[in-house]
């Protein structure tokens, strides 16, 4: 998920990028899976799509949408918002939180790639925009900058 549930999650669970505890995949839905690693156990959330036709049918005197689904949400209980199944979720080790395990500079562009995402074409080590196109495209070639030393 994407947007402002992304944060709500964050916020909530103390979850997040930086420590590795979140991990973010766009596949347009609006859902996020909780694993715990003690157990390996986890649960998928999902929110349910009728929640919102009902803010509708609850309140329809409220003429703003947004203002009805907040009122509706606060009254209707976790069953009635989201769905929720069991799942298995496999997470390699690379992918686990804490420090990065490896990083290793592109031959290309010089910038480092951490955790196994490289990919090696030709004997030659390259992050994935360079060996496979990104959302971005180099205007000009990696330069390396010295700074000088002021001691």
């Amino acid at each position: 998920m994407d947007r402002c549930a992304a944060d709500a999650v964050q916020s909530v669970t103390g979850c997040s990028l930086g420590k590795r505890s979140l991990k973010f995949l766009d596949y347009g839905k609006m859902a996020a899976t909780f694993l715990n690693l003690r157990t390996n156990r986890a649960v998928r959330i999902s929110a349910r799509e009728d929640s919102r036709s009902r803010a509708k049918e609850r309140y329809p005197e409220i003429p703003d949408k947004y203002e009805a689904q907040i009122v509706t949400y606060q009254l209707m209980t976790d069953e009635q918002l989201f769905n929720v199944m069991e799942v298995a979720v496999n997470v390699a080790p690379q992918d686990m939180p804490g420090r990065p395990l490896r990083r290793v500079q592109c031959d290309a562009c010089g910038e480092y790639v951490q955790d196994m995402r490289e990919v090696v074409r030709s004997g030659k080590v390259l992050c994935r925009p360079c060996a496979e196109g990104g959302y971005y495209e180099m205007k000009a070639p990696f330069v390396e900058v010295h700074y000088a030393d002021k001691s």
